[in-house]
């Protein structure tokens, strides 16, 4: 029998395979088994290994090619572990940046708010800013409210006047007796600003803002309610 050595004692099935056609080889004269002597020479011979100890070499190489597919597939977990991490990572990144310019566009927001509000509040004018009159048309009455209330907030405090006393600084409620263009009830709540409150349209418009913005907030919060509920 011909005697084919292989190199060390990993010999796997596909090398098992290949001694066995070079054995064919010899067998039949090739050449080439020449080749494999020489490049066989010094190594262990597969003929001098008992057989039940080869079964275990091939084997032993199988266990250490299953090893090496299985390193293999946990360094893949690994690294799809890895980037999806880095993936979450960035999408949180991304997520608290978005929250933080929302933040910081909501506070700047607000910043304006107040800039704009105490803007207009340093141009409105105090009802003691206007002289009294004998009388005053409708028009003279707006145009004073206009100068009093701030300019954001006059079409919500017109509203309520409008529903209220159609601009009558001298309406009264015949069942009430609720008077003026804010229909304060009673008409003498408003001598906190001023004792011509029956008279005087200002001193009206000066209270009724007061009274606004105490109770509510603004005129436009007033006029929300008063839309709610018919009344202020």
């Amino acid at each position: 029998m011909s005697r084919i050595s292989v190199r060390g004692f990993a010999v796997a099935s596909a090398t098992a395979v290949t001694t066995v056609g070079a054995v064919v080889g010899v067998a039949a004269g090739d050449p080439a088994s020449n080749d494999l002597e020489t490049t066989a020479s010094g190594a262990t011979l597969l003929a001098d290994i008992p057989v039940g100890e080869q079964a275990q070499i091939q084997s032993g190489s199988l266990a250490q090619q299953a090893d090496s597919l299985a390193h293999g597939a946990d360094t893949d977990a690994r690294r799809s572990a890895e980037e999806a991490a880095r993936l979450q990572a960035a999408e949180d990144a991304k997520a608290k940046k978005a929250e933080a310019q929302k933040a910081a566009d909501e506070k700047a927001k607000k910043e304006r708010e107040e800039k704009e509000q105490a803007a207009s509040r340093s141009a409105t004018r105090s009802a003691s800013d206007f002289a009294p009159q004998s009388s005053y048309t409708v028009a003279q009455v707006k145009e004073i409210a206009r100068q009093i209330v701030p300019g954001g907030q006059f079409q919500c405090f017109s509203n309520i006047i409008n529903q209220e006393s159609t601009w009558n600084y001298k309406a009264v409620n015949p069942s009430s007796g609720a008077y003026g263009l804010v229909q304060a009830l009673p008409g003498s709540k408003m001598s906190s600003v001023a004792d011509d409150w029956r008279t005087n349209p200002a001193t009206q418009i000066q209270w009724g803002l007061n009274y606004m913005n105490d109770r509510y907030g603004s005129p436009c919060a007033a006029w929300t309610f008063h839309q709610a509920n018919g009344w202020y």
